[in-house]
């Protein structure tokens, strides 16, 4: 009973998680591996141990650093400050809620403006946005395959 508590559990954390990763609102990938924690926590890590939940922090990690890299990288290829980086989560956030128009150019429009009001450069700042959004888009669907990566993973511990 417990186990099929903490399965539920865990997959609850897993859908949250994916969200997250979709709305940078929520820590996906965090999530994602809590939900490993707390099967581990629930069950007495019979499924894995802390070799496998070593390996699952190693994959958030990188995701985390994907993420971080390549929306960096877009923006420094394109001339961007670190307001550009911070921007583009805004307009995403923003974004969010002109659903799925938003989710395409929130990060543009939000490291636009935040590059346009701290250098006061337009063409910079768009070629900034620009940049980021590239970054973010980038990554976007390299988080997911590497979050898909994690759960299944767990699955075939699991099963």
């Amino acid at each position: 009973m417990s186990s099929t508590i903490a399965l539920i559990l865990a997959f609850i954390l897993f859908l949250i998680g994916l969200v997250g990763t979709l709305l940078p609102v929520m820590p996906g990938v965090a999530l994602i591996w809590s939900g490993m924690l707390v099967y581990g926590l629930i069950t007495g890590f019979e499924a894995f141990g802390w070799t496998f939940l070593l390996g699952q922090a190693l994959i958030a990690l990188a995701v985390l650093g994907i993420d971080y890299l390549l929306t960096a990288m877009g923006s420094k290829y394109f001339g961007g400050s670190k307001a550009a980086l911070w921007g583009a989560a805004g307009g995403l956030l923003v974004g969010i809620f002109f659903f799925p128009i938003g989710l395409l150019i929130g990060p543009f429009i939000g490291a636009t403006l935040a590059d346009l009001i701290a250098r006061k450069n337009s063409s910079q700042a768009i070629k900034s946005g620009f940049g980021a959004s590239i970054g973010f888009w980038t990554a976007l669907p390299l988080k997911l395959i590497m979050e898909i990566v994690m759960i299944t993973w767990f699955i075939f511990r699991v099963f």
